[in-house]
Parts: structure tokens; C-alpha cells; sequence
């Protein structure tokens, strides 16, 4: 339940519900196994949430007509539905990319405000969130389900500063664990980096799980995934 701020002004929602694209590319790797993960949009209720997920693809410049097959979650009989319970639309492109649009509840961590229409309330006129994600890639896996990577969203923020230091003290506690462990201090950063462009942390466990820990924004998704025109 949301509670009213110090000023009466606003409400704090206890839990928001994000909006995640998942793009599986089997031209970059033909088990499926690799997923690109993105944060859409976040909402303070649920019906809010469902109902721009169900039209996500849409704001990327898609209609459904440019797909080979494309299925959303409330025009499908639970009993046929088969892409996960959190997913509301999945979509398989001509050349073979699968777009999967799903839900995520996390809870408020930030103390977010409410604003209208049952989104958030952004200081200084920002236009969108910065989400923290972070990746595990079990390559041990590999032979014996193919699907060895998980997403995570870690926090969201609306100034990019604190996510990014949010991101960078993700793994920071246990990095003496790690037989490698790699960092920068910001995604804008040139240089040799050669783990992802809006990765800030690379990690290598003693058992051979990869982590990376990224900062990404609704922009990044349009821009890596958007409909090319």
C-alpha cells in the first residue's frame, strides 16, 4: 500500500512492476542460451503495467504484422499459453530473434514517488529510469539445458549517479571471492573494456559462473532493439 510522503504532497508505492524486454538471438547463439535483457518502463500498479506491456513492442516502432508470430497474454486461453507465466507477449521475428515481454514486482527500495496515470514521479524533469541488472552466465549448464543465464534487476533510479555506484558495490563485498574481477567507473568510459557496453562490473567465480552488472535505461533497449526503419 502507498503511504503518504513527509508532505502530504505524494505517495510512496511499496512495490513498482517493471516492464522487461528479453531478446533471445539465435544468429548470435543458436542454443537460445544468451539472453539481452532490458527494463521498459515501471509502473505503481499492476493493471498499469499490463497494459503497457502489452503495447511495449509498439513503442519500439513494431506492429504485430512484422513478425512471423506474434501472441500476447490476454488473447490466449490460460490453458494454451506456454511462454512463462510473467510473460504478456511473445513475438518471433523473421530472421529468427525472439522478443519476450514480461513482468517484474520489486519492492520500492528507493522510496520512488508516485506521480499520475499510475507512474513515478521524476525529479528535475528526467524523462526515465536507470535500472541496475545484473547477469549470471553458468557456462557448466551448457550441455545439459542449454538455458544457463538469468537476469536480475537489482534497483532502479532515477539519477544515473547513484546507479551507477549502486552497480558498482553490486559484487564489491565479495570480490576477494572471485577469481576475476573487473570494474569501471562509468559506462561512458573509452577504453579497452571489452565486457558490454553499459556493463560496470565483470565478475568470474572460483566455479566458472560469469556475473556483469550493467546500468541501462528504456533509451538503451530502443536503441539496441528498436525497429530499424
Amino acid at each position: 500500500m502507498a503511504e503518504p510522503d513527509t508532505e502530504g504532497n505524494s505517495s510512496i508505492p511499496e512495490q513498482l512492476f517493471h516492464t522487461v524486454l528479453t531478446v533471445v538471438d539465435y544468429h548470435q547463439d543458436t542454443s537460445g542460451s544468451t539472453h539481452d535483457v532490458h527494463v521498459l518502463g515501471t509502473h505503481t500498479s499492476l493493471p498499469a503495467a499490463k497494459r503497457f506491456a502489452l503495447r511495449a513492442l509498439e513503442q519500439l516502432g513494431y506492429q504485430p504484422d512484422d513478425f512471423e508470430e506474434y501472441v500476447t497474454r490476454a488473447d490466449t486461453p490460460p490453458e494454451d499459453w506456454t511462454h512463462g507465466d510473467g510473460v504478456m507477449v511473445y513475438a518471433k521475428a523473421p530472421r529468427g530473434q525472439e522478443f519476450l515481454v514480461g513482468l517484474d514486482t520489486k519492492p520500492n527500495t528507493e522510496s520512488l514517488p508516485a506521480g499520475e496515470h499510475d507512474t513515478l514521479a521524476l525529479p528535475n524533469g528526467r524523462e526515465h529510469l536507470h535500472y541496475v541488472l545484473q547477469n549470471r552466465t553458468d557456462y557448466n549448464q551448457v550441455a545439459r539445458s542449454g538455458a544457463f543465464q538469468t537476469c536480475e534487476i537489482q534497483g532502479c533510479y532515477a539519477d544515473r549517479d547513484q546507479a551507477v555506484a549502486a552497480a558498482k558495490a553490486t559484487l564489491r563485498d565479495d570480490r576477494e571471492e572471485y577469481a576475476q574481477y573487473d570494474d569501471r567507473d562509468d559506462v561512458e568510459s573509452e577504453g579497452g573494456w571489452p565486457f558490454g557496453d553499459d556493463v560496470m562490473v565483470h565478475a568470474v567465480a572460483q566455479t566458472g559462473e560469469n556475473y556483469t552488472v550493467a546500468v541501462k535505461t528504456p533509451t538503451t533497449a530502443r536503441e539496441k532493439h528498436g525497429k530499424t526503419k
